[in-house]
């Protein structure tokens, strides 16, 4: 258990920035519109290896009790009631204001260990910029500049100096067997209520309002005995919508998220069905190769008469992907998450799953003897033996020749094929084909002078007769 460190302050006072210097990571979204940061955020500096805390990065406090305001200041103050020491982020260009009074009143009424930070130092006079934050009374004031890593070394030795030496923040470990999975979806499906539902707590904002979630926030956690790692993602719009800067980043770092996943989770309304965004979003992840589960959420919204039209317009829209597991759920209520949970598990175990090169070249024969390759110009395609080439997606290289040749529809006989014989479902396979190399192309043969010698008499002979 690490001790930990809450960032709090106002909107726009550079704590995002703060939490990157400190981390050496580009984990929180940094922009120069206020309010970008709404979720707490939670990471490690390790600026001294013997001795590295947790870090958590908070949203602005703005003064507004209600809306989204309200619950970034509900979040921020949870984050620093729980840490060993608050850093409490000033602007030094814009001095103190009487929201920073504000906050600074709460502060001393949390009674936690807090050190007085003034960011944004650089291009000022920091002896001025000391003496207007001077009334607060601390003891010891830190002037730093995070953009450019100015007092950042000081910075970290002064926290180092207030923490103990055991906190209650935990470790984030990178246990193979820790499931991670991403949820992604349009705007408000219900992504962050599904996390809060899974956690039991508040850990993430849900709101009715589209787009809440902005950044990527991972959460651990254990069910039933098995660890995992819960990433929220930011909802995607489609790409003509998408205006402002800070949504851009937020696609950005929901397509690293799924990267970074091992089983994508796509969230859909069922009152609405599959959307054609939803149908971009499933395409992105299966650039991705991850494992994929489809959950419809809000089901228990619906009519018996919506429920049919719903589980219709499923099966029509997902044919492209038949080894998708759908999952009717509601987030809300908490009903439908041992199912989700069970295709989970389906969906991880089959892209993980481990091949061996001999039951894979006998899968390939009995596929080849079941239903040859078509012959194309008088040729056909030899499918020679298979090996495994990695897992998550599960990957199948395939030898032989004139394997160009082999039409897109065999491609995908032989991939429905292995996925069935393995019994592979809720994650893509990957088939590569590869031909053998001709030792001879591009040689010429040269003949010797007997072999020319030959070939004259030939010749001769054959005018002769003719």
């Amino acid at each position: 258990m690490l001790p930990l460190v809450a960032l709090v302050g106002r909107p726009n006072v550079g704590k995002s920035t703060l939490f990157n210097a400190l981390t050496r990571t580009r984990d929180a979204l940094v922009h120069d519109q206020p309010g970008v940061t709404r979720d707490r955020n939670y990471g490690i500096c390790r600026l001294c290896e013997e001795t590295p805390f947790a870090l958590v990065d908070t949203g602005g406090i703005a003064g507004d009790e209600q809306g989204l305001a309200g619950a970034t200041a509900h979040q921020a103050r949870a984050a620093a009631a729980a840490a060993d020491l608050v850093l409490f982020i000033v602007d030094g260009r814009e001095g103190a204001s009487a929201l920073d009074d504000e906050i600074l009143s709460w502060l001393r009424k949390l009674a936690r260990p807090t050190l007085l930070v003034i960011n944004k130092i650089d291009g000022t006079h920091e002896a001025m910029v000391r003496s207007e934050f001077a009334r607060y009374g601390f003891s010891d004031v830190l002037a730093i500049s995070a953009a450019h890593r100015q007092g950042i070394d000081d910075l970290a030795d002064e926290i180092l100096g207030r923490l103990p030496e055991q906190g209650e923040a935990p470790v984030p470990d990178d246990d193979p067997g820790r499931i991670r999975i991403a949820f992604v979806g349009r705007p408000n499906v219900g992504k962050s209520t599904l996390v809060n539902r899974l956690l039991g707590e508040e850990r993430v904002i849900a709101s009715d309002v589209p787009g809440t979630t902005r950044d990527s926030i991972s959460v651990d956690m254990e069910r039933d005995g098995r660890p995992y790692r819960l990433i929220d993602t930011a909802g995607l719009r489609r790409r003509s919508r998408i205006e402002a800067a800070v949504e851009k980043f937020s696609v950005v770092k929901t397509l690293q998220a799924i990267e970074q996943a091992q089983v994508a989770v796509l969230l859909i309304d069922a009152s609405e069905g599959v959307t054609d965004q939803d149908a971009s979003i499933l395409g992105a992840i299966l650039d991705a190769g991850r494992a994929l589960v489809i959950a419809a959420n809000k089901w228990d919204g619906l009519t018996t008469y919506q429920r049919q039209q719903a589980e219709a317009l499923l099966t029509r829209k997902l044919g492209f992907v038949p080894w998708v597991e759908p999952v009717r759920i509601s987030a809300k209520h908490g009903s439908g998450l041992r199912e989700l949970f069970s295709a989970i598990h389906r969906a991880h175990a089959s892209a993980l799953r481990e091949l061996g090169t001999s039951e894979v070249t006998r899968a390939l024969e009995a596929a080849y003897e079941a239903n040859p390759p078509p012959s194309i110009r008088g040729h056909v395609s030899k499918l020679r033996f298979a090996h495994p080439g990695g897992n998550n997606p599960p990957t199948i290289v395939i030898h032989g020749n004139r394997l160009k040749d082999l039409p897109d529809s065999y491609k995908r006989y032989l991939e429905n094929f292995f996925r069935k014989r393995f019994n592979l479902v809720g994650t893509p396979v990957q088939l590569v084909f590869r031909e053998g190399h001709n030792p001879y192309e591009g040689k010429k043969n040269e003949l010797n002078e007997r072999q020319q010698a030959k070939r004259r008499r030939m010749l001769r002979h054959v005018k002769k007769r003719d």
